[in-house]
């Protein structure tokens, strides 16, 4: 039956420990993809072959298909249930840059993202694997060519993304790894390489395990690196990912085109770079999210342009019309990210039959160290709909990126509609924090540094209820502005700060809606006047204790 007995051979004979989802029936048999005619030669196409051999392993109850050392050209291949693809070290599956050699694949929507043909695809199979040393190459740069657009001056990069400097020929496949409906899913100690689109998305997956694999892609666009879309129970750890667009991404789409909650996932132990963003939520964000955990990581940018640094370093988006709630981020480190973190509440797309009501809530994030900044950290809702219940706390930022006094009276835009991107405001009027249509925020033990000098106050909050701002330190502005600027806020307490030396201002309350303000054990002798209030802010407004 052309098999091979793997398991007999020495563990360093195969490079590597064949990971425990590759338990099955038949778990002391082997599938070598050459004794079903592969030829790793780079040139033979070997589509047939690899998936004669992964219909072989499964009409056996399942087992592990071998793929030696060389380069394995191929078409789109399906794995099916207990099936392990194991890639030996050396081993490259290598994909076609030929549509033909793709059947359409998939029961989810097609779009410019997903077209339907995938490299690696598995649909509703159970206790799957693909692990091993070995590599998997979409052969991405020979799909992209440079879109040609004039360069932006210098003080407009910002906006921009390097990725979106190529755009795809035509048609390419894409995710390169796509699963939909599996359960009992483990990838592990792979490299993938070089995706024409989304490189790897686990769709209405359940159980899923994505450990200890290397992700390089060329900077083009639509380059995610995972995306997690509509699964429940997904621990993905010590991954390093460089990419062109979202390196890890949680989207809402399940399987045969449904809404599903994406719940229940961690991320962790994980370094990672792209020039779009690091650890994200949506879009698009059409079913609901809860409990999820980002720990333990690193994202950073190297000295270049700002257009080639990551966009936000945590990016939690509900836009959609439906719920985000539940989420806890910790002990990140951050180098020369653009947005450290950026909290969006919008209304870009009505809610869905059967979807629960629009909400951001629930949110604990701690931990992050942050330095090279260049845009402002923000949370926003929209009026009607606020994010509610949010903690950052232990925190220190440090931006670089000198803001003006104009900037400083920059009125920003609601943009309800708009795909949620930390850039899309323009320059805010703080340097530290925006924080607008917000319910129940509690800032602690921020550290809040401007590096080159800013003239901008450190935090702005507007139309914001129930906020408690403690053990604030922050770099006072250059002019006469506050440190910290409440505007049309209710209920706030803000204690155990102390002012800069040398400060104009340490807060100053604006807005004939601002009451409730308690303003007590701080230090604040380093301030010349430690709070002012608008003309239109009752006296009442305003206690001092």
């Amino acid at each position: 039956m052309r098999r091979r007995d793997l398991f007999g051979l020495p563990a360093l004979a195969l490079g590597y420990a064949l990971p425990a989802a590759a338990s099955s029936p038949n778990e002391n048999k082997g599938f070598n993809v050459l004794e079903f005619g592969a030829k790793p030669d780079g040139k033979t196409m070997n589509t047939g072959a690899l998936q004669a051999a992964i219909d072989a392993a499964a009409k056996a109850g399942g087992g592990v298909v071998y793929m030696p050392p060389g380069r394995f050209l191929t078409g789109g291949i399906v794995l099916k249930s207990w099936v392990t693809l194991y890639l030996e070290a050396g081993a490259v599956l290598l994909g076609s840059l030929d549509q033909k050699d793709y059947k359409g694949q998939g029961g989810g929507p097609k779009n410019h993202d997903a077209p339907g043909s995938h490299l690696v695809y598995a649909y509703k199979a159970e206790a799957i694997t693909i692990a091993g040393r070995g590599t998997i190459d979409g052969q991405g740069p020979l799909f992209w060519q440079p879109l040609g657009k004039p360069p932006k001056p210098e003080d407009k990069l910002y906006s921009e993304a390097k990725s979106n400097d190529l755009v795809p020929k035509g048609w390419r496949p894409s995710p390169l790894v796509n699963l939909e409906g599996c359960s009992n899913v483990r990838i592990e100690g792979i490299t993938i390489k070089d995706a024409p689109g989304w490189t790897l998305r686990p769709t209405g997956c359940e159980s899923v395990v994505i450990h200890g694999i290397r992700l390089r892609n060329a900077w083009g666009a639509n380059t995610d690196g995972i995306d997690v879309s509509g699964c429940r129970n997904v621990m993905i750890s010590d991954c390093d990912i460089n990419t062109g667009d979202d390196a890890i991404c949680l989207k809402s789409e399940g399987v045969d085109g449904k809404t599903e909650l994406c719940g229940n996932v961690t991320v962790t132990n994980c370094v990672i770079t792209t020039s779009c963003n690091g650890y994200k939520i949506g879009t698009e964000t059409h079913g609901a999210y809860e409990n999820l955990v980002f720990s333990n990581s690193v994202i950073y940018s190297g000295d270049g342009p700002v257009n080639e640094r990551v966009i936000s370093g945590i990016g939690l988006n509900m836009v959609d019309g439906s719920t985000v709630d539940g989420v806890v981020i910790s002990n990140i480190r951050m180098k020369n990210v653009r947005t450290p973190i950026a909290i969006r509440l919008g209304t870009r797309a009505e809610a869905k039959a059967g979807a629960p009501p629009i909400a951001m809530r629930n949110v604990l994030i701690s931990g992050i160290d942050a330095v090279g900044q260049t845009l402002t950290n923000s949370i926003t809702g929209v009026p009607g709909h606020v994010v509610e219940d949010v903690t950052i706390e232990d925190v220190r930022l440090s931006s670089v990126e000198q803001g003006t006094e104009a900037w400083a009276e920059n009125v920003v835009p609601e943009k309800e509609n708009n795909y949620p991107q930390s850039t899309i405001f323009g320059r805010f009027p703080a340097y530290g924090f925006y924080v607008r249509h917000v319910k129940r925020l509690r800032l602690r033990g921020l550290e809040l540094i401007a590096a080159k000098g800013d003239a901008r106050p450190a935090i702005v909050c507007d139309d914001v209820e129930d906020i408690v701002i403690s053990d604030l330190e922050a770099t006072a502005p250059s002019g006469q502005r506050a440190t910290v600027v409440l505007k049309d806020v209710r209920r706030a307490w803000v204690h155990g700060c102390r002012a800069a030396a040398g400060s104009a201002c340490f807060l100053q309350a604006d807005g004939e809606k601002t009451s409730g303000i308690v303003v007590e054990g701080n230090e604040l002798s380093g301030a010349a006047t430690p709070v002012r209030r608008g003309k239109e802010v009752a006296a009442t407004a305003v206690t001092m204790k």
